[in-house]
């Protein structure tokens, strides 16, 4: 696995908005340390929201996983953030991704018994993407699939070529991870096996600085079109 040692760390200050404190899940290395949150419209079903790299300051308070997180609320998502082992309040050690794809499936399950029979969408932020993107595609219980900044340069997307489900990636002209042609190629190459939406962000780099609200509305809009919600 890789280390983004840029500006992963960005992040906002959620005190206020969770003033009660972080959900801690019980799994087998001790917690993962999450944040809960649910729609202000009606519950239409759940979302699993990862971050990026840890190694580069990584955490569920990312401001694109925080954003992301809030776009699916406004689709009418229960969102889910969790932070990987190590990060955080969450116990364990950062493990190059192997033990990250269990908290994902930790993450997962908490999901399916705390909101039993609810479609769940998986939406990750570079890493994120990366560990999470992979589970999702086989766990029945997500039905569709968002990446965010796809670190094409970083890591092998091959297992893609298994992928059967709704994929939305939404990437940066100037993402510095992942080569915005490269990425097209693929596009182009699931296409023909799934459905799957490319958004581009103009001008936009790897965190979409400047470009939140733009970022933020292409994840709502695809979400809702999903769920057959207008307007």
């Amino acid at each position: 696995m890789f280390s983004l040692r840029s500006a992963e760390c960005c992040a906002i200050d959620e005190k206020l908005m969770y003033p009660a404190g972080n959900l801690l899940i019980p799994v087998e290395h001790g917690q993962l340390e999450a944040i809960i949150k649910e729609p202000t419209v009606t519950v239409r079903g759940v979302a699993l929201v990862l971050h990026p790299h840890p190694l580069g300051g990584g955490t569920m308070h990312n401001k694109v996983v925080f954003h992301a997180a809030r776009a699916l609320n406004d689709a009418g998502l229960v969102t889910l953030r969790i932070n990987f082992r190590g990060v955080g309040q969450s116990s364990g050690e950062h493990e190059g991704g192997h033990g990250e794809a269990d908290d994902v499936r930790a993450g997962l399950q908490y999901l399916k018994e705390t909101y039993p029979g609810k479609e769940i969408t998986l939406c990750g932020f570079s890493f994120g993407a990366r560990v999470g993107i992979e589970v999702g595609m086989t766990d029945a219980s997500v039905v569709r699939l968002i990446s965010i900044g796809t670190p094409l340069d970083k890591y092998d997307f091959g297992f893609l070529s298994e992928c059967r489900k709704p994929i939305l990636f939404i990437h940066g002209e100037r993402d510095e991870y992942g080569n915005i042609v490269a990425l097209r190629a693929l596009v182009d190459r699931l296409s023909q096996q799934t459905e799957v939406d490319l958004v581009v962000i103009n001008k936009a780099g790897h965190f979409f600085a400047g470009h939140i609200e733009e970022f933020r509305r292409a994840i709502r809009d695809w979400t809702s079109r999903q769920l057959g919600v207008s307007g």
